[in-house]
């Protein structure tokens, strides 16, 4: 989908292109690609960097562009995880802006696509478009991080009974989703430290303030991700621990109760004997060998309950 707004407020739609213009372009299709070559100039490969989720974030500058590429977090199982990081492009020409993105996110949602059109925050240019897209991206991956610590919590809740696998499995993706949102912030990070020191890029007072802010919010966000990763990583190794040890509790129980059936099997074995035992002919045999085993069984039983085996 493409749509045109007459500046970074995307407030304001149009039918073309003007001077001081801002395209967005979310999931395009073969049609959509075409025109975004040919009505608004980006080249092809550029195109393909952005769509392929495998980008890592960069600043190039040609003769009539310049272009920023960052990492944003997304929600989804596309991948088979709960969340991932895709690339987010910015496409600067001299007249207008151009912002693609592969998937739709909450750094440019579709429908409103810009996060201060609602706001007291004005947007002076397209280089302080594209730092508060960074600190956006930043703040977007430390609300997933606290989203996933909640996931961790929820997980811990169902390992505490848990015997299988099921529960390390979703803590392995969560420990994915941690390491992929930090090789992401970390690349963001490189990025904003080029764009900083990029001769070609003149900061005013407020961009200059805006990139520093930028380049803190990411340094937090990283810091927040390897906490959270670093704490995921002691937590696998204890939940394994824990399911280990739920098994054997549950071995120890099945174990107890298989050795209290065999008690009446055993006597019943005894006395099942072709063998003249003494009982053949009382009118009570059978009622006595079954109060015997009974008794036999709960005293197994209280001494299994005693030594703590159930």
């Amino acid at each position: 989908m493409i749509q045109i707004y007459r500046s970074f407020l995307g407030a304001e739609k149009l039918s073309q292109i003007e001077k001081g213009c801002w395209v967005h372009c979310v999931q395009p299709d073969s049609d959509e690609v075409m025109a975004l070559q040919h009505d608004f100039h980006v080249p092809q490969e550029v195109i393909q960097d952005i769509l392929d989720n495998d980008e890592l974030p960069r600043y190039e500058v040609d003769d009539d562009w310049s272009m920023l590429i960052m990492r944003i977090p997304v929600e989804g199982s596309i991948t088979g995880m709960n969340y991932y990081t895709i690339p987010l492009g910015i496409f600067m020409m001299e007249d207008y802006t151009v912002t693609i993105c592969a998937v739709p996110n909450n750094v440019l949602p579709i429908m409103q696509p810009s996060v201060y059109r609602n706001s007291n925050q004005p947007v002076y240019d397209v280089i302080n478009f594209a730092l508060k897209l960074f600190i956006r991206s930043a703040n977007s991956f430390m609300y997933y991080l606290r989203q996933i610590n909640q996931h961790t919590s929820l997980i811990e809740k169902e390992i505490e009974k848990s015997i299988r696998n099921k529960e390390l499995n979703k803590m392995l993706k969560l420990e994915k989703c941690l390491v992929f949102f930090i090789t992401a912030l970390k690349s963001n990070e490189m990025v904003l430290a080029k764009f900083k020191n990029s001769k070609r890029t003149v900061f005013s007072e407020t961009n200059e303030d805006l990139i520093e802010d930028a380049i803190i919010e990411t340094k937090q966000a990283i810091e927040m991700a390897q906490i959270y990763s670093n704490i995921q990583s002691g937590m696998m190794d204890t939940f394994a621990s824990v399911i280990s040890n739920n098994l054997n509790v549950v071995m120890k129980q099945m174990t107890s109760v298989s050795i209290i059936l065999m008690i009446p099997t055993l006597i019943a074995s005894f006395f099942g004997m072709n063998v003249p035992n003494g009982f053949e002919e009382h009118r009570f045999a059978f009622i006595g060998i079954l109060i015997l085993s009974v008794l036999m069984s709960a005293g197994g039983f209280l001494l299994s309950k005693k030594r703590n085996w159930f």
